[in-house]
């Protein structure tokens, strides 16, 4: 039979045929990609013709098109709705898609006609894009060996073979961990919750066939159960477990991995002539060295720490009241918090709750997207990868700009977290070619599905992304969407989390689930006032984990990771009421694959241009003023990779920003 991965996809707006494909079809479609691959590497490397951009760097840029179609559907369903087949796979393709990257990097004909068109640069009579795309493909092959000889480059080969072995191994055995715990409570063990974690760990129960209603991994089941449940003998349980994913022992054990991939990683970065990996990592990102990272860190690190000590006396003052004798613990902390921001600023997660449907959410990311870029979202019928996923055309002007799909609900076959991706990306190379852009999250289940705020943030800042996805405007598939510097794509998702708090989006779309009714003034006031509440803590928990990525990767690595990211946490003073938010055995942004390894710190970088390019809207009195909107799709959105990222920011702004106005937005005393 015909493999419905390698036909035409000629359903409508070219979706992968999801009703057609089987697990048993990935395997040979990929193996198909590299095989047209390499043959059309062959062609590029060995034509009799001199060099030129068409037929060396577009020739390129075409030479994986299949393979980038599968695995653009594989890795998605991968992470969304893992199966065995497709765990068993990703294990048995790591190694073989690294050794076929290296295979392109390593192949000495071809890296000498790029060389070739390097060296005549000037003389080629490129655009500015085809400028920036050569730079970056050049400078990809020298990052990645193509310069290394003989028995160095075999041992480059190997390195990155085995380091993607070993992260794709961290995912699943963070995934199984997750998906294999759960604590069952009887209904008395309910007491004291509000319904919707009632509901939600009752539904909970139902998924996992149990008696009764259970406590899962699943942040938007364990967070509110830690900040509502008065045993705390079951918060310490809950909690204990969440900290120790992949730090169980046995099979799913993620320490032993974590200190390989160390070692690993420096060794690479030693082989291409870099002090360290870190000094490599960051080379091409907007922070450039590991010195300017750690000294952004440390400036908020001093006031959060300040903050949140503080914060912890209160906590404790209160949790002594209650009887607890010893000190304030992890466990305790979401709980007491709670109970403070009652207090405080009379906000109570379960009142505000029933203002955050997911369906109204949605509607108020399509909106504020309607206002600002004037795109137009219709829904439109599957089949897609899973029963749980909706999708949307994206129009502007009645002309198709994208299909967006949206996976929100957590399940046992999908990692944790949130993410965006894309199964096609825009370009216009040979033709316009729209992209398919999927948020995925975790959200509980619940009938009617409601977000906490928290949530409610997580889907504007991945729609954030999307829509980096969605403006794309350029030629070229190789700087399209969020192919940026690691430092810069976090921008447009944390840039769009403001539009959430803007009153009259809350006024809108902040609607009671039972009544209708919109958000009282009063409490949309009294949420948007404790917006900074907490965030001594919240900021502590980052900046500590970001710390630890920096220290892990510049200098010589840790042959135990566990002892040096405890040296780092005492040598900065961790409070000891908080964690790290991603401790190491789960520290999935830097062990499960390069992209954010020594870089963790890339959402707080990105997080001094988004406070600033807010302020930009604040200070014309207009969150939706058409003029910034417009540069913001121009300037940033649309643009990709295509331009140096400070250039774009600088674009939009005028200057590059400092640290000031992300201290401000997170309520902390740069003095402190």
């Amino acid at each position: 039979m015909t493999n419905p991965l390698l036909t035409d996809w000629t359903g409508p707006f070219a979706l992968p045929p999801f009703g057609k494909i089987s697990d048993e079809d990935f395997g040979p479609a990929m193996d198909r990609g590299m095989e047209e691959g390499r043959a059309a590497v062959a062609v590029i490397a060995g034509g009799p013709d001199a060099p030129t951009f068409a037929n060396t760097i577009e020739a390129l840029e075409r030479a994986d098109a299949t393979l980038d179609r599968v695995a653009g559907v594989f890795y998605n369903l991968a992470g969304a709705d893992s199966t065995p087949a497709r765990e068993a796979l990703q294990r048995d393709m790591a190694p073989r898609l690294s050794a076929y990257a290296s295979e392109i990097t390593n192949n000495a004909a071809l890296f000498a006609r790029i060389e070739d068109l390097w060296s005549r640069r000037e003389e080629l009579d490129l655009t500015d894009e085809q400028a920036r795309v050569l730079m970056l493909t050049r400078r990809g092959f020298v990052r990645a060996g193509a310069a290394l000889r003989g028995e160095e480059a075999e041992r480059l080969t190997a390195i990155k073979s085995r380091l993607a072995t070993l992260g794709t191994a961290f995912a699943q055995n963070l995934l199984a961990d997750e998906r294999s715990w759960f604590m069952d409570l009887s209904e008395d063990d309910l007491d004291g919750l509000p319904e919707f974690v009632k509901a939600t760990a009752r539904a909970a129960g139902k998924e996992r066939d149990r008696p009764g209603p259970v406590v899962t991994l699943n942040r938007s089941l364990i967070v509110p159960f830690l900040q509502f449940s008065p045993r705390r003998d079951l918060r310490e349980k809950a909690y204990e477990a969440w900290s120790a994913r992949g730090a169980n022992g046995g099979e799913t054990d993620n320490r032993a991995i974590a200190a390989e991939i160390l070692q690993l990683r420096e060794e690479r970065a030693h082989l291409l002539g870099y002090d360290s990996f870190a000094a490599y990592k960051l080379e091409t990102e907007m922070a450039g060295t590991p010195d300017a990272v750690r000294d952004l860190l440390m400036q908020v690190w001093h006031p959060a720490r300040t903050a949140a000590l503080a914060d912890a006396e209160h906590l404790a003052r209160m949790a002594r009241e209650d009887g607890i004798v010893g000190p304030l613990e992890p466990w305790d902390w979401r709980y007491y918090a709670e109970k403070r921001r009652l207090d405080l600023h009379d906000l109570d997660e379960a009142e505000l709750k029933p203002y955050f449907q997911l369906d109204r959410m949605i509607d108020a990311a399509f909106a504020v997207a309607t206002r600002l870029f004037g795109l137009e979202f219709a829904p439109i019928d599957g089949p897609f990868y899973h029963a749980d996923v909706r999708g949307w055309e994206v129009t502007r002007n009645g002309e198709h700009v994208a299909v967006f799909l949206g996976d929100y609900f957590a399940r046992p076959s999908k990692r944790s977290g949130a993410w965006c991706s894309a199964m096609r990306s825009q370009s216009r190379m040979d033709g316009e070619v729209r992209p398919i852009v999927v948020n995925v999250c975790n959200f509980a289940h619940s009938d009617p599905a409601l977000l906490s705020y928290d949530d409610a943030r997580t889907l504007f800042h991945e729609f954030g992304h999307a829509l980096h996805q969605m403006l794309s405007d350029v030629t070229y598939q190789s700087v399209s969407g969020t192919s940026v510097a690691r430092d810069f794509v976090e921008l447009p998702s944390q840039l769009y989390e403001h539009w959430l708090e803007v009153p009259e989006v809350l006024a809108e779309f902040a609607t009671h689930a039972e009544t209708g009714r919109p958000m009282p003034d009063a409490l949309r006031d009294r949420l948007l006032a404790a917006a900074t509440y907490d965030m001594g803590f919240s900021t502590v928990e980052y900046v500590a984990s970001a710390l630890v990525d920096l220290a892990f990767h510049d200098g010589p690595p840790p042959a135990d990771p566990m002892q040096k990211q405890a040296e780092v946490l005492e040598t900065i003073g961790m409070p000891r009421a908080i964690r790290m938010r991603h401790a190491t055995p789960h520290f999935a942004h830097v062990f499960s694959g390069d992209g954010y390894s020594s870089g963790y710190y890339s959402y707080m970088w990105s997080e001094v241009m988004d406070a600033d390019a807010f302020a930009a809207f604040e200070e014309a009195g207009d969150p939706f003023d058409p003029a910034l909107a417009a540069s913001l799709r121009d300037d940033i959105l649309s643009r990709g990779g295509s331009v140096d990222a400070a250039e774009l920011y600088t674009r939009f702004r005028g200057r590059l920003p400092g640290v000031e106005a992300l201290l401000k937005g997170r309520g902390l005393d740069a003095a402190a």
